[in-house]
């Protein structure tokens, strides 16, 4: 029986569909699961009939493997990646390859290719996302370490990548724990994505007081122009979804406790490490840290007031409004992601391909739209672009829309709807715009009382006042 290409180890549904997604393009699998009865279900299951072999020990997985040896993790982040490392490293040999699948902290990532490196061994941390029909289908894969440890992976990776005008949506990310510091930072636009999303169906919702079937045609009516991604696709099925035992719109009765498995978090600090604004990110883990309050807010909605009443206007002017708010919030977002990228590009010595990373991001991964190929073409036309908002298409895009968008939130905060993502894309916005910032106050108060010094708009050098005399 002869070697087998490719190894993987972890089956939940992530790693099974892609195995069957590997084998399917031509490349013969080994699989291994912690469980053994896991294995056996698989390979008597979906794989059967497939070029897809059991194994049943990590001695076993990797003695069937061709060398060198080609090995992905699909296992939970953190100490599970450690301890499957840990039990392969004495049966590896010098240039096998393990690579490592799962949403990791880029800095785990950091510190197991330094571990991997000195022994021998090859490592890529690498981003998937897709979810499990995307790891079936075609994901968008962001793969981080050396070149030659990529080489090893890419006619694979190429392979079963998703495609976005026949490209395909995988491509060399950096070195050490650049792909997963990518796919983190996509992971926290897609937290940023969702929350306007979400404050856009309450502002209608609450101000209108539109029903699920006019709420989904309102979206599905956006999905087809420049708004058009997955994420507002979703969100016209979700709308269109009836619950079986009610008969009523199944959205209205999920509870209003939004869950996070922290790589939006993850974002946002890092973000504050490298003194990178997010502020619309940063928005989005707050408020779903916030709706996890929900019997304090219970609580609090029956003694604390708001406003009272519901918008009076022109019913399709606030639609149109919300629609260009929305567009106009997710520019900034993206914006704030790719100066992000580009902060930690530099600072960890990434050299990252902003173009390149927008490219993949085409298809394949939650994140997808039609306006990320326009992103890709800024940093195309302009590889050392500071920031999206400034880019001749994406100024005009927001300036256009500034009208509307203030409308859409003077809207909601008159109602008292909270629209916390969205007003921090406007805030940031106006910010990043403005010519002078009350820094001057903040650093004049930092030197009352701390003697931090400051500097001077009318002559260079360094000053203290003292300011009490």
């Amino acid at each position: 029986m002869g070697k087998q290409q490719f190894g993987l180890i972890g089956l939940a549904v992530m790693g099974e569909n892609l195995a069957l997604n590997i084998e399917q393009h031509g490349f013969s699998v080994a699989v291994y699961n912690r469980t053994a009865e896991k294995t056996t279900a698989f390979a008597q299951g979906r794989a059967a009939g497939k070029n897809i072999r059991p194994t049943y020990s990590i001695p076993e997985l990797v003695q069937t493997l061709e060398t060198p040896r080609r090995i992905m993790l699909m296992v939970q982040a953190g100490a599970p990646v450690d301890d499957v490392i840990y039990q392969l490293k004495p049966h590896l040999e010098k240039g096998d390859l393990i690579i490592d699948g799962g949403n990791s902290f880029f800095q785990d990532t950091e510190r197991r290719a330094r571990d991997l490196e000195a022994l021998g061994l090859l490592f890529i941390g690498t981003g998937i996302s897709g979810g499990e029909e995307g790891a079936l289908h075609g994901p968008s894969i962001m793969p981080g370490g050396r070149k030659e440890a990529y080489q090893l992976v890419e006619p694979i990776f190429t392979a079963i990548a998703a495609r976005a005008d026949g490209e395909p949506c995988v491509t060399y990310i950096g070195p050490r724990g650049a792909g997963h510091y990518v796919k983190m930072v996509h992971n926290g636009i897609e937290y940023g994505d969702m929350q306007l999303i979400a404050e856009s169906y309450d502002i209608l919702r609450r101000a209108l007081n539109l029903s699920a079937p006019e709420l989904h045609a309102i979206f599905s009516e956006w999905n087809q122009g420049e708004l058009s991604s997955y994420l507002i696709q979703i969100t016209a099925d979700i709308f269109n979804k009836m619950d079986g035992e009610t008969g009523r719109p199944l959205v209205e009765l999920i509870l209003d406790e939004a869950q996070q498995k922290g790589t939006g978090k993850w974002t946002s600090q890092n973000a504050l490490d490298l003194g990178a604004p997010t502020p619309t990110i940063n928005a989005a883990v707050e408020s779903r840290i916030i709706s996890a309050y929900k019997k304090e807010r219970v609580a609090a909605s029956k003694i604390l007031s708001g406003p009272a009443g519901r918008y009076r206007g022109d019913r399709q002017k606030l639609i149109d409004s919300v629609k260009a708010a929305l567009y106009a919030s997710k520019i900034c977002s993206y914006a704030q992601g790719m100066a992000m990228l580009r902060a930690a590009s530099q600072e960890y010595g990434y050299d990252l391909p902003l173009a390149d990373i927008a490219r993949i991001w085409r298809a394949g991964c939650i994140i997808r739209a039609r306006f990320l190929g326009k992103i890709s073409t800024a940093f195309q036309r302009q590889p050392e672009l500071p920031n999206l908002l400034v880019d001749p298409e994406f100024q005009e895009a927001v300036n256009s829309r500034q009208e509307a968008w203030r409308f859409a939130i003077r809207t909601a905060v008159g109602l008292g709807i909270p629209c916390l993502a969205m007003s921090a894309s406007l805030a940031y916005y106006d910010a990043y715009r403005s010519e002078r910032l009350p820094a001057n106050l903040t650093q004049a108060q930092r030197d009352y009382f701390g003697a931090h010094t400051y500097r001077r708009v009318d002559k260079e050098g360094v000053f203290h006042t003292e300011w009490q005399r």
